[in-house]
């Protein structure tokens, strides 16, 4: 039984196909030793194996399986149930994995943006309690700078030269600050800074569309406006608040080359958790 590639499982009436060295992944498990008919809870029935066990829970199994990680929808909340379903299969860095809940459950994020107009310019400052939500942000935004005279500012055919992209500046891991519009620089020169967000490809400069085009970009990325308010009338600061739920990064289980062997698989950290 045991060199069939395909096994048809029944767990409460749900019906699972998978093959066997998927199952065997583990082989102390109550399902490795199903296959060498080693274990009565499970009956082999019309070519299936019939256990009464939960067949939604058993869904999350096989993925595990499949994948050796654990990743669960952010609405799941049946972490101790399923520990116990991974306990009863004999999947035991699976439990392992599944008492860290802590580290499973998803975590709310704020993100907060800043805006001030000011005459010519428009100031952005974007805080986010996670720092690599932040890091990649600060990726997706690039300010080009570019100079020109006074005179050909208002001119038809503006003389402008090549725009060169500026680093944005980032007091912190948190925060990241940018701004757009013209200024004056030294002598009948103009400073013009343009906005990038990706995936976008235009160069903005009014402050006003940058505003728009990053707030899109925080919705579509899964964030929700909660709550919008001024901050100082006089300095024309506003402030949008964003939150979202973030699903943790996954955890692992390394396995040995040696199956079979005690302790056969470890359970560590899938990604270093950022911005804690």
């Amino acid at each position: 039984m045991s060199n069939r590639e395909v096994v048809i499982l029944s767990v409460g009436g749900v019906r699972f196909v998978t093959r066997a060295s998927t199952l065997q992944q583990f082989p102390e498990s109550r399902l490795a030793r199903m296959l060498n008919d080693d274990d009565q809870e499970f009956k082999l029935v019309n070519g299936e194996f019939f256990v009464d066990r939960d067949g939604t829970l058993f869904s999350y199994i096989m993925d595990f399986l499949r994948t050796l990680q654990v990743s669960l929808p952010t609405n799941f909340s049946d972490y101790q149930r399923l520990q116990r379903e991974a306990e009863f299969y004999g999947l035991y860095p699976l439990a392992d994995l599944l008492s860290q809940e802590h580290l499973l459950k998803p975590r709310l994020e704020i993100l907060e943006v800043r805006f001030s107009l000011q005459e010519m310019q428009a100031f952005f400052r974007i805080f986010g309690s996670c720092s690599t939500t932040v890091e990649t942000l600060s990726e997706q935004i690039t300010v080009f700078a570019g100079q020109q005279s006074g005179q050909s500012w208002n001119s038809p055919f503006p003389s402008q030269k090549p725009l060169v992209p500026l680093p944005l500046e980032r007091p912190s891991h948190h925060d990241m600050v940018f701004q757009c519009g013209t200024d004056y620089s030294a002598g009948d020169q103009f400073v013009a800074r343009y906005v990038s967000i990706k995936p976008d490809n235009r160069k903005l400069i009014n402050g006003t569309n940058v505003l728009g085009l990053l707030l899109d970009a925080l919705l579509k990325d899964g964030f929700r406006l909660i709550s919008t308010r001024t901050v100082s009338s006089e300095e024309k600061v506003e402030c949008y608040s964003f939150e979202r739920m973030r699903r943790p990064p996954g955890l692992t289980v390394r396995v040995r080359q040696t199956p079979g062997s005690p302790g056969a698989a470890q359970a560590k950290r899938s990604q270093a958790q950022k911005g804690k």
